[in-house]
């Protein structure tokens, strides 16, 4: 009969660190606790902390730096900001694209995270899109971007699957793209703002709610609207260009 070899503690410890690293506890560039206190925290010695750091750093997940501590690398989502991956961003055709691609992944965290969600989840979340709406005018496309983008990430978290966060957050920066540029699009009237405000609250309301089939909807009904009204604005423009060229070939 084998016997089961008991865990070494750092290697317990390494495991605690990934799945925070993971679920998004601790962040791409976070700086870690000091050794002490993070030893205090996880009640072991510090040689067996000092193992469990050096196990995180032969993978590539956290970098030391000499005198300045202890931090998550900050390149953790590097592999979906490759040049193939920015050029696909920067390319018109693919903005819808990139909304079909968002009616599934959001749509799925905004499920589960009514499913699943704590009452500390909800209240981030409600509290990310307290911060949204506080946003001043003044607000830059990318700040307002960078907002709705977390506001994302929160739901994403709430919904407590690990692989669909990891996701959502390593496309943060073509989906801050996306959302800039169809925030310059649909900027065209106050109605279309106050109705996508709307929905935002609509989706949280569902995820509170814990109904999970609402919440899918509404953040498909959320995307639904953006996609039409950015086809719409398309078609608009496009025929107002040819009536310009037609204005220009009779003179």
């Amino acid at each position: 009969m084998r016997m089961i070899r008991q865990a070494k503690i750092s290697d317990v410890i390494t495991e605690r660190l990934e799945s925070m690293i993971i679920d998004g506890t601790l962040t791409a560039g976070e700086k870690l606790l000091p050794e002490r206190l993070l030893a205090e925290k996880f009640q072991v010695s510090r040689p067996s902390l000092r193992e469990a750091i050096q196990n995180l750093s032969a993978k590539g997940l956290i970098e030391r730096k000499q005198g300045g501590g202890t931090f998550v690398t900050k390149s953790l989502n590097k592999a979906m900001t490759d040049p193939l991956m920015d050029l696909v961003a920067t390319r018109p055709e693919t903005q819808f694209d990139l909304l079909e691609f968002r009616h599934a992944l959001e749509g799925m965290a905004a499920y589960y995270a009514a499913l699943r969600g704590q009452a500390s989840d909800y209240e981030a979340l409600s509290d990310s899109l307290m911060a949204l709406q506080a946003l001043s005018k003044n607000a830059s496309a990318v700040e307002e971007a960078t907002a709705l983008s977390n506001f994302y990430l929160t739901m994403a978290k709430a919904s407590h699957n690990m692989v669909l966060l990891h996701v959502m957050r390593s496309m943060q920066p073509m989906l801050i793209d996306n959302i800039q540029r169809n925030f310059a699009m649909l900027r065209s009237g106050a109605d279309v703002e106050q109705n996508i405000q709307q929905q935002r609250r609509d989706i949280v309301d569902a995820i509170v709610k814990g109904d999970p089939v609402m919440a899918r909807s509404a953040s498909h009904k959320h995307l639904g609207f953006i996609e039409q009204t950015l086809l719409d604005i398309n078609q608009r423009d496009t025929q107002v260009q040819r009536s310009l060229r037609r204005i220009i070939s009779d003179e």
